[in-house]
């Protein structure tokens, strides 16, 4: 309880400081426990084949107004375009790819992709599981609701969360509590008690990923730390560590939430896995074209970017399935999966032309539809 009494003070004191002209929803890394996934010996290690792209240069170069600090573009098996601003960096280029990168909502489809694997390992039964064996979740709206819904964003919680409703996909009605700061059985108890769902329609929030998590904590039980390795170290073999934050260490109160950090190439190498996972046919990547084949419409209203105008994958795509954005407008018949952050942190993976492009960005005021989506259009 002192633990999260902590961190409840710390995250007030986050919320309640004054917004810049940039995006600044920061979670200080060291201020929060983690669970960590150490590197592994046997890396994979890219190619590359690499060509100036003055596009991509300019932005990075003005990064101070762009806010892009990375960009990464994998194609016919090796990298080809690659930049990295000097923003906090050393001169010393092992210590620059060391770097590690919030994923914000990113982190969201990450986790998706490791209950795809706990689906895989037999600890969930599959996307139609019930959650109605897990004690924090009992006489809530989500209890007995199935894990597909809530990967969907289709729960039926839009009169308590999300951006259907509130235009914040953290931060609850009736307090406006910051969910990704909380243990899930706390928000449980006091939010969810006795509540009883909506009609089922798409709603972005952050409670329902950090269900999910939580419910996949819950389902490993001692081996979710083990699980954790496999997806990152074993099957992603990324180099360095790579950690998801936690809001206390104590597991039985759902503290796992989807905040999650890693260095630029290690995102290139989990996009990169999930890839070959699609191209190869596994387990995992027979889960991945369940949920493309589930998704859902967004049905937006608009495609013309965020309220200043800015854009990013989320903003541009029609569908959404298992936590992950498809149908990118203009592209709708090619298979690209898609995660998108706040401040236009991007994972995108188009499975047909076997492309990837990661973007770190400290902000979303690069040209999204030059260096991106130009990019995707590409055959």
């Amino acid at each position: 309880m002192k633990n999260f009494l902590f961190i409840t003070i710390f995250s007030l004191i986050i919320v309640s400081s004054p917004k810049a002209d940039h995006q600044t929803i920061n979670y200080d890394f060291n201020a929060w426990f983690k669970y960590e996934v150490k590197g592994s010996n046997q890396y994979y290690k890219f190619k590359s084949n690499i060509v100036e792209d003055q596009d991509v240069k300019k932005e990075i170069e003005n990064y101070k107004k762009t806010g892009i600090v990375s960009y990464l573009l994998f194609e016919n098996d090796n990298i080809v375009i690659d930049y990295q601003a000097d923003h906090q960096l050393t001169s010393n280029t092992s210590e620059k790819n060391k770097i590690l990168y919030g994923s914000k909502s990113v982190g969201k489809s990450l986790v998706s992709y490791v209950t795809g694997h706990a689906i895989c390992e037999g600890y969930i039964d599959g996307i139609e599981a019930k959650l109605d064996d897990w004690p924090i979740l009992n006489n809530t709206l989500y209890d007995g609701q199935k894990l597909i819904d809530l990967l969907n964003m289709r729960a039926g919680d839009q009169k308590y969360i999300g951006e259907k409703n509130f235009d914040s996909d953290n931060k609850l009605k009736s307090t406006k509590q910051n969910v990704n700061t909380a243990p899930l059985k706390f928000i449980m108890q006091y939010q969810f008690k006795n509540k009883k769902k909506s009609k089922a329609t798409y709603n972005y929030n952050a409670l329902a990923t950090n269900i999910v998590l939580n419910y996949t904590i819950f389902k490993s039980g001692n081996n979710y730390q083990s699980l954790l390795n496999k997806v990152f170290k074993d099957h992603a073999k990324i180099k360095n560590s790579v950690y998801f934050l936690r809001n206390s260490t104590d597991e039985t109160e759902g503290s796992g939430r989807y905040s999650f950090y890693a260095s630029r190439y290690d995102y290139l190498r989990i996009g990169k896995r999930i890839l070959d996972d699609w191209n190869n046919d596994t387990c995992v990547g027979k889960y991945l074209k369940t949920i493309y084949e589930q998704r859902k419409n967004k049905n937006k209203k608009s495609y013309k970017g965020d309220k200043s105008g800015q854009f990013s994958v989320s903003q541009y795509t029609k569908k959404y399935g298992g936590q992950f954005h498809f149908d990118i407008i203009g592209l709708t018949k090619k298979r690209i999966l898609a995660m998108d952050g706040f401040g236009g942190q991007q994972l995108i993976i188009d499975f047909d032309q076997g492309r990837i492009i990661v973007v770190n960005s400290l902000d979303r005021h690069y040209n999204w539809k030059k260096i991106v989506l130009k990019k995707l259009k590409q055959k």
